[in-house]
């Protein structure tokens, strides 16, 4: 662990692993959302750079780095990840279209999963499947799942689900805001939603391993919060579809069984 310096300056790293997006084409949306938050926080200009990375090694590398000091990731990542990386949560991101949490929600053929005994065999995916602590003891918390079930990554999700109307044995765990779309399918009515978890955060602004001092910190917490309601705010949040931000609501961690 090491302590950035005051004047030093912290990278902050957006990891959204299963998510389309390309880091050329982030590249600019993150240049801006970091000067935006670097003059709420009152930090010096430049004092803040902002870096993607669209796989969760990738993210993993580039939060290894020493002026890694900000970690901007998924709800599934952070769950994942936070003990290894010493996370700390900052702030909540409050989204467009979902608010600062969502539902996730377990999509099967229709009749076939009655109970998570029933699927043994299985193979869920998931664009948070890269994450099994999330699945197994957040989206799906309070069922225990069959030792044989495997949980797989897939930015696919309408191939997924084609998969699972199909009839083949697996079935998908979708975000809220894939859920939602699930009406719109051709084939809706041979997928029922037999799982939901509880409202969860979407995405964390966390600090790494104590990398930033804590008067940093704090500033950048309080600006943050203030972000979504300043001027101009809009233009530079829409593009990642944020509304602002809200102090972290976390979960209690349910043990695993």
């Amino acid at each position: 662990m090491a302590t950035l310096l005051a004047g030093a300056v912290a990278t902050l790293v957006f990891c959204a692993p299963g998510y389309p997006g390309g880091t050329g084409d982030a590249k600019p949306l993150l240049d801006q959302f970091a000067s935006a938050a670097v003059a709420a926080a009152g930090w010096p200009p430049g004092s803040l750079t902002a870096v993607y990375d669209p796989t969760e090694e990738g993210g993993l590398a580039k939060l290894a780095s020493p002026d890694a000091a900000l970690a901007f990731v998924p709800y599934p990542f952070y769950v994942e990840h936070a003990a290894q990386l010493h996370l700390a949560p900052l702030v909540q991101a409050d989204m467009v279209d979902t608010g600062p949490e969502e539902r996730w929600t377990l999509v099967a053929k229709t009749g076939r999963v009655t109970s998570a005994a029933s699927m043994s065999g299985y193979t869920i995916l998931s664009v948070a499947g890269y994450a099994p602590e999330f699945v197994r003891h957040s989206a799906l918390q309070g069922w225990t799942l069959p030792a044989d079930v495997k949980i797989e990554s897939t930015g696919q999700i309408l191939s997924a689900l084609r998969r699972v109307a199909s009839g083949e044995k697996v079935a998908a765990l979708l975000d809220q805001t894939q859920a939602a779309a699930l009406p719109t399918l051709p084939f809706a009515k041979e997928l029922e939603s037999v799982r939901q978890s509880p409202p969860l955060p979407v995405a964390i602004i966390a600090v790494v391993d104590s990398r930033l001092p804590a008067p940093r910190a704090h500033a950048l917490q309080e600006g943050l919060l203030k972000l979504g309601h300043t001027a101009g705010a809009a233009e530079t949040l829409a593009p990642l579809r944020l509304k602002g931000f809200v102090l972290p609501r976390l979960p209690a961690r349910p043990a695993a069984p």
